[in-house]
């Protein structure tokens, strides 16, 4: 099997990236779309059908097309559901808006690509003497395809300490991966349970467990204690952060920030105005400012950048004023699975003062995994094979300002890509809808060019 393109994924970049190619690559064109998730395009994050499974933005920004800024807003008033900007929806009906939009596309029989849908994991992927890249799958088929784009997201990161455990045939209690399925219909009503993690994932999991009928405490513990703060409705125009000319240090640069806001700017406004600068900020950092902003400004970026839906905000802020959720900060020390429970032992912060917790259920939610691609057994095969390199502060693989993987040697493989999350490294801010489907285009219209000019040296010969 040969294509001109190939798409390895599953989530929202393999959509976004699909999409942006079915508008721009010429009918005569082949695509191939390998991935092993049933549900192609929505993932985990947009299959969810709980209702307080809510955007982090609004429905204004998250049409997949950028020059279509309305689209998604056209599909939620098509379907009944509003047609408010500020709205922020849920991801199950994001989810569906991405399945037909994908739907209308495919269903055009005009100067529409060829799109085959391949069931398969990839196991392997090297270069070939076509000047394309052979595929070797799971199931033992090959395929060939002139340009690829690898949308594999990352991974979560694994528990930060080894699991102690009385007896290896009893029912692990303890999910080092919160998205493992099964693990929710084995919760009880009263359970107690310690989530690992004060970041958007875990208010996912704390909603999540309270819609199933969990009623039991939920101990959430993180290093510092952090948890995402909400959007404002209606939100307040951005303002142009005023940043120093004349250094990027990490110091100097919160500096200005705080002292932006000591003077009376909303906070928020600040954040929102940098957000189109963040990118071109990250690239001017050198690596050992990049390195340091990692190790002492994530967390408070974090909270900050990545806020939450109003209404989510008050699900969550009703169950810590009950007393049902408690947050702890402190570090962790050992998890000891007993026949009474789990017993967590935990350094709080700023102290020597060692705490326990006896729970039912210990949650891994704890983030993205340093170095991106221990989750796909592809991605590992073309590091060894050294077809992709490792960013070197681990937040995914090298690519180039065209999103293209970088080689050995410091030159770019043509027509190999990555989009999304693994390009962290090179952008930063590439994890969310706004940005990636911006990237997403101008890989589909990198790899239009190349197949367009291809076709034409193939028609002259």
């Amino acid at each position: 099997m040969s294509y001109d393109v190939a798409l390895v994924g599953s989530g929202f970049s393999a959509i976004c990236t699909a999409a942006h190619l079915l508008s721009s690559l010429p009918a005569d064109a082949s695509i191939a779309i390998v991935g092993d998730e049933s549900d192609f395009g929505r993932g985990t994050a947009y299959r969810t059908e709980l209702p307080y499974h809510r955007l982090n933005v609004p429905a204004g920004r998250m049409s997949v097309f950028p020059d279509r800024a309305d689209d998604f807003l056209d599909w939620l008033r098509e379907n009944g559901i509003g047609d408010d900007p500020l709205l922020f929806a849920s991801r199950g009906d994001y989810g569906l808006y991405l399945r037909d939009r994908l739907a209308s596309l495919l269903r055009s029989r005009e100067q529409r690509a060829r799109v085959d849908f391949i069931r398969a994991k990839a196991s392997a992927c090297l270069p070939d003497d076509e000047s394309g890249f052979a595929f070797t799958l799971e199931n033992g088929e090959r395929l060939h395809a002139q340009n690829v784009v690898l949308c594999l997201g990352v991974g979560a990161a694994s528990l930060p300490v080894q699991t102690i455990t009385k007896d290896e045939a009893r029912p692990q209690h303890v999910i080092g991966h919160c998205w493992q399925p099964g693990w929710l219909s084995r919760v009880k009503a009263g359970d107690r349970i310690c989530i690992l993690g004060s970041g958007l994932t875990m208010i996912d999991q704390v909603l999540t467990l309270r819609g199933k009928g969990h009623r039991g405490p939920i101990h959430v513990l993180s290093r510092r204690g952090l948890v995402p703060h909400p959007h404002i409705s209606p939100p307040l125009p951005p303002v142009d952060p005023c940043l120093p000319k004349d250094t990027t240090e990490i110091s100097c640069l919160l500096r200005a920030l705080r002292e932006q806001v000591r003077s009376g700017i909303p906070w928020r406004t600040v954040m929102d105005g940098l957000r189109p600068k963040t990118q071109s900020l990250w690239q001017s950092l050198t690596p050992e400012q990049r390195g340091r902003f990692l190790r002492h400004a994530l967390p408070w970026w974090n909270i900050h950048r990545h806020r939450i839906a109003p209404e989510v905000h008050a699900a969550f802020e009703k169950l810590m004023t009950e007393g049902v959720l408690e947050i702890h900060a402190g570090y962790l020390r050992s998890v000891d699975e007993q026949d009474e429970g789990i017993v967590l032992r935990y350094r709080r912060r700023h102290t020597q003062i060692l705490r326990e917790l006896q729970v039912d259920w210990v949650v891994n939610c704890t983030g993205m995994e340093r170095a991106g691609i221990g989750h796909s057994r592809l991605l590992e095969t073309m590091r060894d094979d050294g077809v992709l390199l490792l960013d070197s502060l681990g937040l995914g693989v090298e690519v180039d300002e065209q999103s293209r993987l970088l080689r050995a040697d410091g030159l770019t493989w043509p027509g190999l890509f990555a989009a999304g999350a693994l390009t962290a490294g090179r952008f930063w801010e590439i994890t969310a809808v706004p940005d990636i489907r911006v990237q997403a285009q101008r890989i589909a219209q990198c790899v239009a060019d190349r197949v367009s000019s291809r076709h034409r040296i193939s028609a002259q010969v």
